[in-house]
């Protein structure tokens, strides 16, 4: 099949979008991974319309790419200025790039509305913008605005844009549904109509407020165009853009087109996530192909068939996209997930046992349980049921108090007291908030004995009402995430006191990273400490 052109305009559509805010340093840092994935084109901003885009473009040129151009992106000439005058012509050559993309109006009703001038006019205003850059030895894409929106109202009028643009020397046509109301069907005849009467390469620039930017994209790809525009994530203006992480999965492992650089697929969902933290924004769990929720499964029958074949409800292998299979533990797992998760313990010969666990975890998740984001808490409920579980330290007793200062400052103090061995430690800690001052005081007592757990840290912590009509009364789950020089893992703790569920969870937390650590030492405990945790 042929090669498809990927086009990314994450650095300026995409900052167009609700919450999004690139400094200069984050996009130099997204300009790189792309690069390293494969990207064809980047589309670094719009000098003229702020500093800090004139400064990418400058900074830019120092990054020592392989693979991408970075492209710079302006509009047409202003009506009654001559090309070789407009400055935001003149502002895409200080650019330096020698790529750039033209935007220019294709809808008569922006023609006349919005422009305030006649179609004849418009089109010398392409015309004229095209060949000058052309004349000044700049390669020139012409984003023709509202294409589909234009040829719908006037078709002949679109058309007479397009062909200014390819008469006047542009490389690319890129045909744009701004508005985002088309369907595929539609996309597909704009793109022939416009195949009729042009010579010159197609593109497509699709935006989602229909969510079908991805499907649309595919069909202008079927109807003969060779590039496609969008953004990582599909962030953008509204409600986004096209992803360009589906569209490029979707032409490569379902349309056999050629697309970045071989063997660079994999960093899909590396780069997904990447772009997702320089935007400070949630990943999107159920996002597909890179979302952490897209191979996840979790119904028994599913999990069960997956252990025989994964093909059976999974479309393409994970890892081909840099992912990775998940199976999730809840009340409607089967046995199927309790072998999966419980691998090592071997458990495929001991039915009753595996009965017994998914019992438990039936059990616990009716009192507001969730083990989806606590595997950890799962693994110790294991250890637990199969008598593998050694306490590390015994909970005596804690104590977290909350004092307001004078000037509004709340300072919170926490006490805890813990059997390790035949030692009691009674340590006090000072934190942020009740759970850091829970985890220093925590620290204190055990790190004399167990000197790894300087090496974790907490990441995340999460709280949810469980059974919201019991009001101020209700359980509450406290989901910790803790970190370690190896692994990620999560636990969970219930209770009807916001504070004992943030111990249970944060207590697992702790033990989880000294059982891992004696596993991975080939070491166990010698003799239980304290006595074991049943809540």
């Amino acid at each position: 099949m042929s090669r498809i052109q990927i086009y990314d305009t994450t650095l300026r559509d995409g900052s167009q979008g609700e919450g999004v805010n690139f400094s200069l340093q984050d996009k130099l840092l997204i300009t790189r991974r792309l690069d390293e994935l494969g990207v064809d084109y980047i589309e670094g901003g719009y000098p003229l319309s702020n500093p800090k885009d004139q400064e990418y473009f400058q900074e830019v040129r120092h990054l020592d790419l392989s693979h991408a151009q970075v492209v710079a992106f302006g509009m047409t000439r202003r009506k009654g200025v001559r090309a070789e005058d407009d400055v935001g012509l003149r502002a895409l050559l200080d650019s330096g790039t020698q790529v750039v993309t033209l935007v220019g109006k294709t809808w008569d009703l922006h023609v006349t509305e919005v422009l305030g001038v006649s179609l004849e006019e418009n089109l010398r205003m392409i015309t004229d913008s095209v060949a000058f850059l052309r004349s000044q030895g700049r390669r020139v894409f012409y984003d023709a605005e509202h294409f589909f929106d234009g040829w719908k109202h006037n078709p002949e009028y679109a058309l007479a844009t397009l062909r200014a643009a390819q008469e006047a020397g542009a490389e690319t046509v890129i045909l744009c549904d701004t508005n985002g109301g088309s369907l595929p069907e539609r996309i597909g005849e704009g793109v022939r109509a416009a195949r009729s009467v042009l010579h010159l390469p197609l593109g497509i620039h699709c935006h989602n407020d229909c969510d079908v930017a991805v499907a649309n994209s595919l069909a202008a790809v079927r109807a003969g165009v060779v590039q496609v525009q969008g953004t990582i994530n599909g962030i953008g203006e509204r409600c986004g853009n096209a992803d360009l992480v589906s569209v490029i999965a979707n032409l490569a492992l379902k349309m056999g087109h050629e697309v970045l650089r071989p063997g660079s697929l994999a960093q899909l969902t590396e780069t997904s996530r990447y772009v997702y933290e320089i935007a400070n924004m949630n990943f999107r769990s159920n996002q597909p192909f890179v979302g952490a929720s897209a191979f996840a499964h979790k119904g028994g029958m599913h999990v069960h068939a997956i252990h025989r074949n994964p093909v059976t409800y999974e479309h393409i292998d994970p890892a081909q996209v840099g992912n990775e299979r998940r199976i999730l533990l809840s009340e409607l797992s089967g046995r199927s997930n309790i072998l999966a998760k419980t691998a090592k313990y071997r458990l495929a010969h001991d039915p009753a046992t595996m009965t017994r666990i998914l019992n438990r975890l039936c059990e616990l998740e009716n009192q507001g349980w969730e083990f989806e984001a606590a595997e950890a808490s799962f693994d110790l409920l294991v250890k637990r049921e199969l008598g593998l579980y050694r306490p590390w330290f015994e909970r005596l007793a804690y104590h977290v108090s909350v004092e307001s200062s004078p000037a509004g400052v709340a300072v919170t103090e926490a006490t805890v007291k813990v059997r390790v061995g035949d030692s009691i430690q009674h340590t006090v800690s000072e934190g942020d908030g009740p759970v850091n001052a829970l985890d220093g005081a925590l620290r204190k007592a055990l790190e004399p004995f167990y000197p790894q757990l300087k090496r974790m840290h907490l990441v995340d912590y999460k709280v949810r009402v469980v059974n919201a009509r019991a009001g101020t009364a209700a359980s509450v789950r406290v989901v910790i995430e803790t970190q370690d020089d190896h692994d990620v893992w999560g636990t969970v703790g219930v209770s009807t006191n916001i504070i004992e569920a943030s111990w249970l969870a944060l207590a697992d937390s702790f033990e989880y990273k000294l059982f891992k650590d004696a596993e991975r030492n080939a070491q166990w405990a010698s003799e239980p400490v304290g006595t074991l945790r049943t809540s």
